[in-house]
């Protein structure tokens, strides 16, 4: 029960690490807002998970490239639940294995848009928040942004920007009592794994190798 009457915001969360950390959350007493574009997985985790308890979940419809989306939706948990502890920017998409050649510039910026902008958004919208309760922003990143990754250089990118935004933020908000921490998984089995796995010439290989 170490977050009993604490509220996490997680992005992303309807499947893969996103659900894995809304049910610690849950299972340590939280209330956990699960926002996603997924409905049906959204719903279905939330309920899952509240039925578990002994803390909540509770499904928010977002788009998290849509910034003004994820504003209202921000400000919405928190009038829901009158506060906002955590911060989880977890949402995010890996492209198929695309050489520098054939990435458009456009595909980049769509990209920015969900793994890195949504982070920045998020973190700013609630930060009015966090400021009432010395909370935390916690901004899943990946291993590719210090390693890189072949035919991935948006992706790499997108995840690096993200890490230096965390490190920015931890040093302009620490003072104010909010901590912001960056993870960097390596190779976890989740959905988004599988899908970019299923782009490469032998998918099997490649899932047995990561």
């Amino acid at each position: 029960m170490r977050f009993r009457d604490r509220v996490v915001v997680i992005t992303g969360a309807a499947k893969g690490i996103g659900a894995g950390c809304a049910r610690i959350f849950c299972r340590e007493g939280g209330r956990v807002a699960i926002l996603d574009r997924d409905p049906d997985a959204g719903t279905a985790t939330a309920e899952r998970l509240s039925a578990a308890g002994p803390g909540m979940a509770r499904f928010w419809s977002c788009d998290v490239s849509r910034h003004l989306e994820l504003q209202s939706v921000i400000d919405d948990v928190a009038a829901e639940w009158g506060r906002i502890d955590c911060l989880v920017n977890n949402a995010g998409v890996h492209p198929p294995a695309t050489t520098l050649d054939d990435t458009t510039v456009e595909s980049v910026e769509e990209l920015l848009r969900v793994n890195f902008v949504s982070t920045f958004a998020g973190a700013k919208y609630a930060l009015p928040h966090l400021r009432k309760t010395r909370g935390a922003i916690v901004n899943i990143s990946s291993m590719t942004a210090v390693l890189g990754q072949d035919r991935s250089s948006a992706y790499a990118s997108s995840k690096a920007a993200q890490v230096g935004l965390t490190k920015a933020l931890a040093v302009e908000l620490g003072p104010q009592g909010i901590r912001v921490n960056a993870i960097l998984p390596s190779n976890i089995d989740t959905p988004l794994m599988r899908e970019w796995a299923a782009t490469l010439d032998d998918p099997e290989s490649a899932l047995e190798r990561v």
